[in-house]
């Protein structure tokens, strides 16, 4: 994107001086609440699992203190490193964790922060930082307890510092200082404890990466390098975005056709009263750009946690779009006086949006940080939201016009959405004979026993049918591929015979008005051929799930079933295997000679009754994964990459991941 295309206004120079932390960062600035205990017994409480995400959960806790220097003012640069044996280095060029001693604890800085929990410079008024992320200090400690050793070093004042930590974050001696320096900076590496993180100890260069690059954008400016050194060529990506969010709207819309080539940006500060005596400040930015597409985006962040169920500051900026959008229609006749308004639906159809501030107390509600409560927010994000829009508008006539047309098309397709939706709303009754007669229901009614397995095709479904558990197992067989919805308008989704069959089974409606609490089953089972067309199948039902029932995925209520590849018969018995590892330690069980004959499944309509059930519908002995969604983020770009109007993207997912492809049926 051209820069003379980026809608930007810089803050002035004079207020964020102002806000900037204070540079003499020293061990006053350390606060202790409390002792470091429980962790290595409790770990799932700190970092929510001892998995793959918990274990990556150590990466994030050390470079958000990074980031938060970097938020503070004074880090322009961090690098990760992932090495040799799956140990972490975290290197960044901030002021460097204090060296001298904290009164309360006895220890030096750095010894506090890696040891004790609840000790950090982010809980005092003191100055240390304005505004931080990551477990306002609990970060380095945890990861430090759930290590089998930990390194720090600091560079600070002139001197060199280092200390080392063994297993459960014991320090193996006292800080020290080995050297001088010239520059300043922290370095951490570590590597986690492998009877803490039974599951794996391998990090995913992938997942680090893609976290470091949203990181980047977020933080307009810094420069973040991730490094793979584990193989023999290292792989080094570096990001730096001077665009910050406005680059990431551009980038999660290339999968989509930008109907404008303006990203609007919005920045500002508000001030509300931190405490009784002090004033503190919330600072905004947000860019959107609106697209062809059908689909809303709109991903909201507080000192770059990503807010994935919104909250105050989301609500404040759909205030000001809802208000803005009005008015400017009312005014310039896109409306006539009297005519029914513009709902937030049609303004935000087809947007992509990123609102994103820093707070410099966050309150958010529940324990995953995921929904923000301040309720200052609210009217300062739609003060800036609103002022930028507005002005935007009024000096960008041309485009104006084409955003206010599409919402009005919009408009007009929602009503007659919303006949359409009324149809399929008339069948959502929990009476039997309103449900649709393809569906095989269970006679339970009890929703947290009850399961609907939607089924490719009638064969499959017949044998479905006849080999479930009728008490709790339901059997809704599809015909054909449904509709991809992320090209298609809701009328048309809502005329699709297959999704308004799905609609009227599941029970709780469609978004925006999906009310999760009244669906009928709390398993929700993809149940598809091991094929193109059955995976194919089935990426049309998640963004199906995705974009019309969203909080069936984010709850946990969707599965996809996996049933065997192979079977293998040997003396009468039958021996399943389930992907090509467990195959060769069937043969090596049975002493089979090579070239012995198995069958590889291609389709579900090859298992009778009894085979289907044992393998995959049998609560005791089945196999099946839970759809989740960590990162609506990436979510977003995956459906909107594989499913949407543009080719490259699709090209290019197939170039990077062609590799990776086994037992390709065509």
């Amino acid at each position: 994107m051209e820069e003379e295309t980026l809608v930007q206004t810089e803050l002035n120079s004079q207020e964020q001086m102002e806000d900037r932390a204070s540079e003499k960062y020293t061990a006053t600035d350390i606060q202790v609440l409390e002792g470091l205990e429980a962790v290595r017994k409790r770990p799932g409480m700190y970092i929510g699992t001892t998995g793959p995400a918990g274990l990556h959960h150590l990466v994030w806790e050390i470079v958000d203190n990074s980031i938060d220097e970097a938020l503070a003012g004074y880090c322009d640069k961090i690098v990760v490193k992932i090495n040799k044996g799956d140990t972490i280095t975290v290197i960044d060029n901030g002021r460097g964790v204090p060296v001298d001693i904290v009164k309360k604890s006895g220890l030096s800085g750095v010894e506090t922060v890696f040891t004790i929990l609840h000790a950090g410079g982010k809980f005092g008024e003191t100055g240390g930082y304005k505004v931080s992320g990551g477990l306002h200090g609990v970060g380095a400690s945890v990861v430090n307890a759930l290590s089998e050793w930990l390194e720090v070093t600091v560079h600070k004042d002139g001197g060199l510092y280092y200390i080392k930590f063994g297993r459960g974050g014991k320090p193996l001696g006292r800080l020290e200082r080995i050297g001088d320096c010239t520059d300043r900076g922290t370095t951490v590496t570590f590597k986690p404890d492998p009877t803490i993180f039974t599951e794996q100890t391998v990090f995913s260069y992938e997942i680090i990466r893609d976290h470091l690059k949203q990181m980047a954008y977020l933080n307009r400016g810094i420069t973040i390098e991730v490094r793979d050194e584990r193989e023999e060529t290292p792989v080094v990506e570096t990001f730096c975005y001077k665009g910050g969010i406005v680059e990431y709207v551009s980038a999660l819309n290339k999968a989509k056709t930008p109907i404008m080539e303006e990203v609007i940006y919005c920045e500002g500060r508000g001030t509300f009263q931190l405490t009784p005596e002090k004033e503190g400040h919330i600072y905004c930015e947000v860019a959107m750009q609106y697209n062809e597409s059908y689909n809303p985006f709109v991903a909201s962040f507080c000192n770059n946690i990503n807010t994935h169920e919104g909250g105050t500051h989301i609500e404040g900026f759909r205030m000001a779009v809802q208000r803005v959008i009005n008015d400017y229609a009312f005014e310039k006749k896109y409306l006539k006086e009297g005519q029914e308004k513009l709902t937030t639906d049609d303004i935000l159809e087809g947007l992509t949006a990123i609102v994103s501030i820093k707070h410099p107390n966050p309150q958010y509600e529940g324990q995953t940080k995921t929904k923000l409560g301040n309720t200052e927010v609210r009217k300062i994000v739609s003060q800036v939201v609103g002022e930028y829009l507005k002005r935007f508008l009024l000096e960008n006539p041309k485009v104006a016009d084409i955003i206010l047309t599409k919402i009005c098309r919009a408009a007009e397709a929602r009503m007659a959405a919303r006949m359409a939706r009324e149809n399929v709303r008339r069948k959502t009754g929990l009476e039997v004979t309103t449900l649709p007669g393809k569906l095989a229901d269970c006679s339970s009614k009890d929703p947290e026993k009850c399961e609907l397995y939607i089924v490719e095709g009638n064969s499959a479904g017949g044998s479905a049918k006849n080999g479930r558990d009728r008490e709790t197992q339901a059997i809704l067989p599809l015909r054909g591929k449904i509709l991809n919805v992320e090209k298609a308008t809701h009328e048309k989704a809502f005329e699709n015979a297959e999704i308004g069959n799905m609609i009227v089974a599941i029970g709780g409606g469609v978004d925006p008005e999906f009310d999760v609490s009244k669906i009928r089953y709390h398993k929700i089972v993809i149940m598809t051929d091991a094929d193109v067309d059955g995976s194919h199948i089935r990426i049309l039902l998640l963004t199906f799930f995705y974009r019309y029932m969203r909080s069936l995925i984010t709850e946990g209520y969707v599965y996809i079933a996996q049933p065997p590849l192979y079977k293998v018969e040997y003396h009468g018995k039958q021996y399943y295997a389930y992907n090509d590892e467990q195959l060769e330690v069937i043969k090596k069980q049975l002493n089979l000679k090579p070239g012995y004959p198995f069958q590889r499944y291609k389709g579900l309509g090859e298992m009778d009754a009894e085979q289907l059930w044992e393998t995959t519908m049998d609560p005791k002995s089945r196999k099946m994964l839970r759809v989740s969604l960590s990162d609506a983020v990436e979510a977003e770009q995956v459906f909107s990459d594989l499913m949407g109007d543009e080719v490259f993207p699709r090209k290019d997912f197939i170039h990077k991941n062609a590799k990776f492809v086994k037992n390709l049926d065509i």
